[in-house]
């Protein structure tokens, strides 16, 4: 509703409101009743004016509103003689306007505590002397001061003595961290210990916290796509208004009923609920460190039922370290990574700083490389001291060629760890390989699995690594789909892909992932350091580097939309029933106006609840029971052929190799054709249930990690039986084979037993068929 002003404007005009409603009433009472009219008509004209005004704007920007129902009810009251019931519209209106204006500012002081605690100064070194400028008027290069509770006012390097920060606006960790000569820290964050000099390597605008204040800027002039709708709601509910009016005055003729239902359609509460209740969600998001850019990426989110991921500083830590070397020829372990290193240092790739940090904290003496050719997704080749250098993957540095037995043993074994592998080739030469981990951030599983119960139907991975990387992950997580490989462009095609299914959410580290999140109906960057590089791309910032906070926006956002609409169904219809009562002449214009107020006030109350915390919607089931028979069926029939695993695993090496691949082959159809439906089926149909009975946060976390054990065993197995060569088994492959074969055959035993005797068990004592009924 744009009917006054906000802030001082709004209080004067409520207050001048009342004056004249107060002062009209005294001088009735003291027996001059036609000088009391007088008053509360000249009240009323007061507003009358500033309405007609603000409708005239409305009208100039092609904007209609139900403005135009207050201004007809209005001025029918002052043509009619009513001047009690037009002053009591004015004041709904203006304390409409008021009760809005406390609501919204409420709503919104998270994200202005945001704004106040952005720095306007600093402390800069000039000739010897410190100053106090402005902090737009640092430059890349300044030397600053920052003092004791200061905020950090833009990004930079830590210069001599070490810095004691509290970063827990941006990372979440309360723990101050200290920070030493020469690393970089982050605008936003406290200095929590003593003065240090900091010299910035970006501008304020470049910076940090400027990408913050940028979103939260951003979030409060926005409005949601639902409350632009409510802006458009006029071209319905106004010519049903009219309509309604026009209808009591034929039944009728009668001109005060026709007033009444004017009086009682001003003004719409939809109006009034859905600003409030979509801004208290995203001031309610800002206090979990979640910005948003406005009420449309809170309304997209609430609707999103696509999530794409990418894989490097999103589900991972995004800190790769070398955790091993293999050496495979006559070179040391030093001289492997000093040639690695040397020629990585040309090279942009996330794994190439980690090697090259490694290589200077052993203090190895690098070269600088010549002769560079780099391909995307395969590794880097070059000369570093005369000698012909290969980094990258083993059909790279091998130049396609079989790959040794050695190379072969690092490759399998990373990918059973889930590790990373850079092989190092020299003058042509397989000479060793690199291990990295990159581990994936500790809430990621459980994360997944709150975001399928939050509504999240397909969970994708998107990643530049190698597949088997990829799909280590990939299973580890819980995702539906692993694709590597992805350049960012592909990562955009795959987002166009994605969205022809549904709404879709991309979560990316801001940086490299920009046209990705750009491209997707919500983007989100990854902690505080995305804010800086991405705050045009992305919609929502997660400020708190931790991926459950994603639970929480989404969940917030869903509650926030249920709230808006809730609030708008059930004002208006309250709207239409006063206005059904007064077209049947049973509602007096003041009556009206004063039943209005009260909806208004109603609306805009549960609107505020947006603020609150809501519990964690469960999800609810009316077919338990026959979802656990069907369960208990699969069970009978794939528990004899799990037995099989451990059979075949037992006489593998007294097959012929003809019939050993035979038997192999029907392993791998039965994992994937049978079991692995099996276990995606128990997690969509079963857990839920289960969940609900047991209560809690993510109780069938155990189960569930279960199955991703399981399918990344099954994955294994495939590419170990893939793997092999075509000259039948070696000893290592029959040692692997056997150990992931016993694995599965162990796991899935228990894991059949624990379902049967706690979850399928647990259905039988608590869900009843008369349970069930109930729940309908």
């Amino acid at each position: 509703m744009q009917i006054l002003k906000a802030g001082n404007e709004t209080g004067i005009l409520l207050a001048l409101t009342c004056a004249g409603i107060a002062s009209g009433a005294a001088v009735r009472l003291l027996g001059s009743e036609a000088f009391g009219a007088l008053i509360w008509a000249i009240t009323t004209v007061v507003v009358l004016v500033r309405l007609v005004t603000s409708v005239v704007r409305q009208l100039m920007r092609g904007e209609m509103g139900v403005d135009i129902i207050a201004l007809l009810a209005m001025a029918g009251a002052l043509a009619l003689g009513q001047y009690l019931a037009g002053v009591v519209i004015a004041l709904m209106l203006t304390g409409g306007q008021a009760l809005e204006t406390y609501a919204a500012s409420k709503a919104r002081r998270e994200l202005s505590v945001l704004l106040q605690r952005a720095p306007r100064v600093v402390h800069r070194y000039e000739s010897g002397a410190l100053t106090s400028p402005d902090i737009g008027q640092v430059q890349v290069g300044d030397l600053l001061l920052v003092k004791p509770g200061e905020v950090v006012p833009v990004d930079g390097m830590v210069v001599g003595n070490v810095a004691v920060l509290d970063e827990s606006t941006l990372t979440g960790e309360s723990k101050p961290v200290e920070r030493r000569a020469g690393e970089r820290v982050q605008s936003g964050t406290l200095n929590a210990g003593g003065p240090f000099d900091l010299r910035a390597v970006a501008t304020s605008k470049e910076s940090t916290y400027a990408g913050i204040v940028r979103l939260v800027q951003e979030a409060l002039v926005s409005k949601a796509p639902f409350v632009r709708l409510a802006d458009r709601y006029a071209l319905v509910f106004l010519p049903l208004t009219l309509a309604m009016a026009g209808i009591a005055w034929l039944i009728s003729g009668d001109p005060i009923r026709v007033l009444a239902v004017l009086v009682v359609a001003t003004p719409c509460p939809l109006i009034l609920a859905a600003p409030v209740a979509i801004v208290s969600g995203i001031s309610r998001a800002a206090r979990r460190g979640i910005l948003m850019k406005g009420g449309g990426a809170l309304e997209m989110l609430a609707r999103a039922r696509i999530l794409l991921l990418d894989k490097t500083g999103t589900l991972t830590l995004g800190i790769p370290t070398i955790s091993d070397i293999e050496v495979f020829s006559q070179y040391g372990s030093n001289d492997l990574l000093r040639l690695a290193a040397s020629l990585d240092q040309v090279s942009p790739h996330l794994f190439a700083s980690a090697i090259v940090r490694a290589a200077r904290d052993r203090g190895l003496r690098l070269s600088f490389p010549t002769e560079i050719n780099e391909r995307p997704g395969a590794g880097i080749k070059g000369l570093v001291d005369g000698q012909r250098i290969a980094l990258g993957n083993g059909e790279w540095v091998s130049e396609g060629a079989l790959l040794p037995a050695a190379a072969r043993r690092v490759r399998r074994r990373t990918a059973m760890e889930g590790s990373s592998n850079v092989f190092v080739s020299i003058d042509g030469v397989m000479s060793g390989a690199l291990i990295l981990d990159n581990p994936i951030r500790p809430e990621t599983p459980r994360t997944i699995r709150a975001l399928r119960r939050a509504g999240i139907e397909r969970v994708i991975v998107l990643t530049g690594d190698h597949p088997d990387l990829a799909e280590v992950v990939g299973t580890a997580i819980g995702a539906d789909e692993a694709l590597a490989e992805r350049s960012p462009a592909d990562k955009v095609e795959t987002v166009r892909a994605e969205r022809a299914r549904g709404l879709t959410i991309m979560v990316g580290d801001g940086i490299n992932d920009a046209p990705a999140l750009a491209a997707a109906d919500i983007g989100i960057a990854m902690g505080a350091r995305g804010a800086t590089v991405s705050s045009e791309a992305a919609d929502v910032v997660l400020a708190v580097d931790r991926l459950d906070c994603l639970v929480d926006a989404l969940r917030i956002a869903r509650q926030a939309r249920r709230i808006a609409v809730q609030s708008v169904l059930v004002g208006m219809s309250l709207s239409v029933g006063g206005m059904l009562f007064a077209l049947g002449g049973r509602l007096a214009p003041v009556a009206g106006a004063l039943l209005q107020e009260a909806i208004d006030v109603a609306v805009i109350m549960n609107a505020l609840r947006a603020l609150r915390e809501g519990r964690a919607e469960k999800l609810k089931s009316a077919s338990a029971v026959e979802k656990r028979d069907r369960v208990k069926a699969e069970h009978r029939t794939l528990l004899p052929k799990v037995k099989q695993l451990r059979m075949v695993a037992d006489r593998l090496d007294m097959l012929p190799p003809e019939e050993a691949r035979a038997e192999l082959d029907n392993i791998k159809r039965f994992l994937e054709e049978e079991l692995i439906p099996h276990e995606k089926a128990e997690d969509i149909l079963i857990y839920p249930v289960v969940a609900e009975l047991i209560g809690g946060e993510d109780p069938t976390g155990t189960m569930s990690r279960a199955h991703l054990e399981i399918t990344h065993l099954t994955r294994l197995f495939v590419r170990l039986l893939e793997d092999l060569p075509p000259t039948g088994m070696a000893s290592e492959d029959l040692r692997d084979l056997r150990r992931v074969l016993y694995g599965l055959d162990a796991l899935l035993r228990l894991h059949f037993a624990q379902e049967e005797e706690h979850y399928l068990s647990l259905i039988d004592e608590h869900l009843t068929p008369r349970d069930i009924s109930a729940r309908k």
